[in-house]
């Protein structure tokens, strides 16, 4: 398709482009910056304000149903190449890690989902009130914090974690040179039901054609996304 074939080449234009101060045609300009966060700053806290008693309350049922932490913050790289804590809350058991390692030795099928996708779309982790919060996108809400701290972005690229940089290669500046989003043209294009690749492209394309007309334009599409449950596990 057209918008796919674009890109794809906005991808490979970062890809040619030089690391570092080499991308200054390709990143937002200083001003426009300054805005993107002044906008961050009030929709982050006046959420926070306005949702505080659904957050209080999903804190205590993630709390009362199995005595675990209410939180998960899992580290992940942020702008410039900075790592930064991603919080959410709490969707999997408090043996979480431990399971992983346990499923993906004894699993072959799981072991390459994982390494393909980062993503298992049958977890056994995930608990039930989990599952309920991950299919709503509730879980992500905690990021609100994130974005008043000044790590995350209302609309940006997924985060991603060490780990999973080095997969975009060549193209990892792209993915650097903004902060990472709440939301982002991957959470209104299949989330999880995409590849990888894709993912990577989308990131680019956002990058290489960044405005705040865009994002308001993704924030808009973010919320029939989220209502379609698609690629949300």
């Amino acid at each position: 398709m057209a918008w796919e074939a674009h890109s794809v080449e906005a991808w490979s234009r970062v890809g040619r482009a030089a690391k570092g101060d080499d991308l200054p045609d390709a990143r937002p300009r200083a001003a426009s910056r300054s805005s993107k966060r002044a906008i961050d700053l009030l929709v982050a806290i006046t959420a926070l304000i306005l949702l505080s008693p659904l957050l209080l309350i999903v804190a205590m049922i993630v709390k009362l149903s199995d005595r675990g932490p209410v939180f998960y913050s899992h580290t992940r790289i942020g702008f410039g190449g900075a790592p930064f804590g991603c919080l959410k809350f709490r969707t999997m058991k408090p043996d979480a890690s431990a399971q992983l390692t346990e499923l993906l030795q004894n699993n072959p099928a799981a072991r390459s989902e994982w390494e393909t996708t980062r993503k298992l779309k049958n977890d056994p982790r995930i608990t039930a009130v989990g599952d309920i919060l991950r299919r709503s996108s509730i879980d992500e809400l905690p990021q609100l914090i994130n974005i008043v701290r000044g790590e995350m972005s209302l609309v940006g690229p997924r985060p991603v974690t060490a780990e999973e940089l080095p997969r975009y290669g060549e193209h990892m500046w792209a993915y650097m040179a903004v902060r990472p989003g709440l939301t982002g043209q991957w959470q209104t294009s299949g989330r999880n039901d995409v590849s990888y690749e894709f993912r990577v492209s989308l990131d680019v394309h956002y990058l290489n054609n960044w405005s705040l007309a865009r994002d308001f334009v993704i924030i808009a599409k973010t919320i029939p996304a989220l209502f379609s449950q698609r690629g949300s596990y």
